[in-house]
């Protein structure tokens, strides 16, 4: 697959200066970023965070899930290093997009778990690939991470790669009412190193 990428632009958040580039597969109409810090060429053991893009989380603050809180943590463990990097891949719900991730909020309120839910509509549990991360960091010359990820398929992802996990750094967040289910069934059911 041919991949795309944006230019180099600068971009200040709330916990320090980042650098953004976007990038995009050949024919998909979905645009990727990477979000990083410092220069990764030829780097070892480069804090890393593969993140999936999460709305109702990133952007809305959701209690539902612990994906914004994961995303803020690693942009605050990354600029606290000083370097580092975020992978953020547009690929909403485990893979089924917005429309149906709302659709399955909505089976969820009825009490199915995330997981029976996206069965209900139809799906698999995750639709997720990510193998276009891996040619983002190959893109970037990083020769060794250190994964923040609770989610053994992401350390799976890197197994036949020239890239090496040199080591998993996990991303524990505290529970609330709204979410306790949610993290047992990715701790119990997708087998997440919670």
């Amino acid at each position: 697959m041919k991949i795309t990428f944006s230019n180099k632009a600068k971009l200040p958040t709330k916990y320090g200066a980042f650098n953004i580039i976007s990038f995009k597969e050949e024919g998909d109409i979905h645009e990727h970023c990477l979000l990083y810090i410092g220069d990764l060429t030829d780097q070892e053991d480069v804090l890393t965070r593969i993140h999936s893009e999460c709305l109702t989380g990133d952007v809305f603050s959701s209690k539902k899930c612990d994906c914004g809180q994961q995303l803020d943590e690693s942009m605050r463990e990354i600029a606290k290093k000083k370097t580092g990097i975020i992978v953020y891949l547009r690929q909403e719900g485990r893979g089924i997009g917005l429309f149906n991730k709302i659709n399955a909020y909505a089976l969820q309120d009825l009490g199915q778990d995330t997981i029976q839910a996206n069965h209900s509509l139809g799906f698999d549990t995750d639709l997720r690939d990510f193998t276009i991360a891996v040619q983002a960091l190959e893109h970037m010359k990083i020769k060794s991470i250190a994964l923040l990820s609770n989610n053994p398929e992401k350390i799976k992802v890197w197994e036949n790669s020239g890239i090496k996990v040199a080591r998993r750094i996990p991303l524990i967040i505290a529970t609330n009412e709204y979410n306790l289910d949610y993290l047992n069934v990715k701790k119990n059911e997708l087998n997440h190193l919670l």
